[in-house]
């Protein structure tokens, strides 16, 4: 004889089943990564295959890879916390970075990486990005006028302008994903790309630096060839605002300086002189 109530301590059947069946699919679960093998002469994707871990990112699949399966396999690597910028790939045909990236939020089946395809390869996941830091020495540096008796004096709201651009930390996916760059490999020599669109925006919009940059974002910097597609803020690990915030107002500063005719008025009155390209770019660090 029972009361009717349950036993805490029983377990039916079909529960018991369905408890053996997760186990054994835990013990089972395994990712696969597709990874790109290859250098400059060319390559191919390869299948690692590995047991699952609960909450890792695709750059801890890639060091289980190395440790286990391919110990010969490149790729660049430095904080895995999202903030030095050097793991940047190409997951599943999206730019992002492997140590931000969890395997768990991705859709099922192999996870496919590759080097990003806007640079040279050197080997498997590794590029070579020296483009950027070409672009990087034509850019004009902060010049701002002698400190006063009291110092420099900033409005907060230039302060926090300014911050936005800052928190870039180079892992070159906006370089990566934009198309004047990506699919044309004659822009490079002409085009400074998202990136250094924000550095010259956060050079141009600081109240206390004094060099005129316009023309030579115009001229030389290829500001013209952006389309604003967005796709560069798409894929900013930071979150900057980079087409609203830097490049679109950095177009109409540009406008404003050469096709402007109040502005032209303006200076034909005061005599002022605007800075060439030329002059911009003798101030760039050597």
């Amino acid at each position: 004889m029972t009361d009717g109530t349950a036993d805490p301590g029983f377990v039916s059947e079909t529960e018991e089943a369905e408890a053996t069946e997760e186990a054994e699919a835990a013990e089972e679960a395994t990712v696969t990564l597709r990874v790109w093998r290859g250098d400059a002469a060319g390559g191919d994707l390869v299948d690692y295959t590995l047991p699952a871990n609960e909450g890792e990112v695709v750059l801890d699949v890639v060091h289980r890879i190395q440790a286990t399966l391919a110990p010969d396999l490149a790729c660049r690597w430095n904080c895995k916390a999202g903030k030095c910028g050097s793991c940047s790939s190409e997951i599943n045909g999206k730019p992002g970075l492997m140590c931000m990236t969890r395997v768990d939020e991705l859709p099922e089946g192999p996870i496919t990486v590759t080097p990003m395809r806007t640079f040279p390869i050197l080997r498997d996941l590794v590029t070579d990005v020296s483009f950027n830091y070409e672009v990087a020495k034509r850019v004009p540096a902060f010049a701002p006028l002698p400190a006063g008796p009291e110092g420099y004096r900033m409005q907060q709201v230039d302060v926090e302008r300014g911050q936005e651009f800052r928190k870039c930390i180079e892992c070159f996916l906006c370089q990566d994903v934009c198309h004047v760059i990506r699919d044309h490999e004659d822009n490079k020599q002409h085009y400074a790309g998202p990136r250094f669109f924000i550095r010259l925006a956060e050079l141009e919009m600081h109240p206390l630096d004094t060099n005129d940059r316009r023309e030579l974002v115009r001229q030389r910097m290829g500001i013209g060839l952006c389309n604003i597609t967005k796709c560069c803020t798409e894929v900013c690990p930071e979150h900057i605002k980079i087409t609203d915030n830097a490049i679109i107002p950095l177009k109409e500063r540009v406008v404003d300086s050469s096709y402007d005719p109040v502005a032209w008025l303006g200076r034909k009155i005061l005599g002022r002189h605007k800075r060439t390209a030329e002059e911009a770019a003798a101030a760039a660090p050597h």
